[in-house]
């Protein structure tokens, strides 16, 4: 997917990739697909925040590669996941960017989920340091 548009994030479109403080854990069908403390919360413009999740703390056995893709000017070019046994509701319910333009760099090996693809994406508080 060569030959497009990159535009750079600013104040007309503002792009912001922050470590996310919660656990993070995606569910579907009574499975745990992902789980992690190192999610980067993704926010754009005025699209609500996204959870990018790193691909070591994702059951990649569950998931199927597909065929789709798509292209972001900000981000760049995505490929996709199916979630196996998620059914048609979950076909093309991940996406990743594994060559991110420079301004989100930050998010390459780390994978986005749809909301309505899953049966939850939850945020849960993690204990701070030396609470129990």
């Amino acid at each position: 997917m060569s030959g497009k548009p990159i535009k750079i994030p600013g104040p007309d479109h503002p792009i912001t990739v922050e470590h996310n403080p919660s656990r993070v854990v995606v569910k579907l069908g009574g499975r745990v697909i992902a789980d992690t403390h190192d999610a980067l919360t993704l926010r754009e413009a005025s699209y609500p925040p996204v959870q990018y999740i790193p691909r070591k703390d994702v059951d990649m056995s569950l998931l199927e590669r597909t065929e789709h893709e798509s292209h972001c000017p900000y981000k760049g070019d995505a490929s996709y996941y199916s979630i196996r046994d998620g059914g048609e509701r979950s076909k093309n319910a991940i996406w990743t960017y594994e060559a991110p333009n420079p301004a989100v760099a930050n998010i390459k090996d780390h994978l986005a989920f749809y909301p309505d693809r899953v049966d939850s994406i939850e945020e849960l508080p993690s204990p701070e340091a030396g609470q129990f």
